[in-house]
């Protein structure tokens, strides 16, 4: 089997295009897809749910680039989770987000990566690599991968450029 740079973060059955228009909508899609894999607990998409409502995790990357979409990072603790793994997820129609810094400001959101960790120191981490992906990526490369729309260009893309 090949072994790939960011086998523990990312999968190829695990990138997902999400068709639907509403945070729950879509939190409900890609948890029940996860708990049927058995990579989440039963409970993972209540406390999903409830911690983006007390801790938002949209991220405003206009401050990065105007011209780039603004992503989400949900995620919740790692008893709910069987894996550390980065779950992505294109949004074909924006979804509204609060922002992780500015709890009270609304941003429309076209792209989430989800945060599956089930190692509780490493959920930083992880948010610090995302955070690097998305800062460190040349503009250009991040406007066409926010365009893409098949799985496995999304796949291949953050394999090849993921740190």
């Amino acid at each position: 089997m090949e072994i790939e740079k960011n086998q523990l973060l990312f999968a190829k059955n695990d990138i997902f295009v999400s068709q639907f228009s509403t945070q729950k909508e879509v939190f409900e899609e890609i948890s029940q897809a996860l708990l049927d894999e058995g990579l989440v607990k039963k409970e993972f998409l209540e406390n999903l749910m409830n911690r983006e409502q007390n801790f938002p995790t949209g991220i405003d990357l206009s401050v990065v680039d105007p011209e780039l979409p603004n992503v989400a990072i949900p995620h919740t603790e790692g008893e709910f989770v069987n894996i550390r793994r980065v779950i992505p997820i294109k949004l074909l129609k924006p979804i509204k987000f609060f922002n992780m810094i500015q709890p009270d400001q609304e941003l429309e959101v076209k792209f989430m990566f989800m945060i599956l960790n089930n190692d509780p120191d490493g959920q930083a981490n992880i948010l610090a690599q995302i955070m690097n992906f998305l800062t460190v990526t040349p503009k250009e490369n991040l406007k066409e991968f926010f365009e893409m729309q098949e799985p496995k260009e999304i796949f291949d893309f953050l394999n090849d450029n993921f740190e």
